[in-house]
């Protein structure tokens, strides 16, 4: 009579285990689920300096655009692709250089164009290239340098422009009307 019961047990816990399985794999029942790994900006980014705006960590990228008085520009015109600087980037300058960059708007423009490119690249777009080139990929600055990107030895993508200065993206799309903003960990240096 034990084994009976046991095996009644056993065979109700397995009809149990299995309705669940299959309620769980019905394709008729599921709703698709959105992956996205862009981030828009709010609907009133109608460009790129409005997306850079739109969040907290490039509040410094967003001053230094507006010092260095390129906010104008890259209003208008475009598609620009920005790899801005977040704001643990700057706190990584030596002392007392984004103080004296600020107030030098012709030296903070020069350092700003350096991570300005012409073009909308997306994480995607961004993708493609790197397998077209192989694994690198020449982008040119809008005050036309090079800047190279690739894949860094931690598997994330690295910016190294002409001077060997090298940063990584944090952050991508950040989408604007004229562009969009990708995140960066550190400051090139001119």
């Amino acid at each position: 009579m034990k084994k009976s019961f046991v095996i009644a047990a056993a065979s109700i816990m397995f009809c149990f285990t299995a309705s669940q399985v299959m309620a769980q794999t019905d394709t008729t029942k599921k709703t698709p689920v959105k992956t996205d790994s862009t981030k828009a900006a709010p609907v009133g980014a109608a460009d790129v300096v409005g997306a850079l705006n739109s969040n907290s960590d490039y509040t410094t990228a967003a001053t230094a655009v507006k010092t260095a008085g390129l906010e104008a520009s890259l209003k208008t015109g475009g598609p620009y692709t920005i790899f801005a600087p977040n704001n643990n980037a700057f706190t990584k300058l030596a002392p007392g250089k984004l103080d004296s960059l600020m107030k030098d708007p012709a030296k903070l423009g020069t350092l700003l164009k350096g991570h300005v490119v012409n073009g909308k690249y997306a994480k995607a777009d961004i993708i493609a290239a790197l397998k077209a080139g192989k694994g690198k990929a020449a982008l040119t600055t809008i005050d036309g340098q090079t800047l190279t990107l690739s894949i860094s030895p931690t598997s994330t993508l690295q910016l190294t422009n002409s001077k060997g200065s090298v940063t990584e993206v944090v952050l991508y799309d950040l989408i604007g009307a004229n562009g969009i903003v990708n995140g960066v960990n550190n400051v090139l240096m001119p």
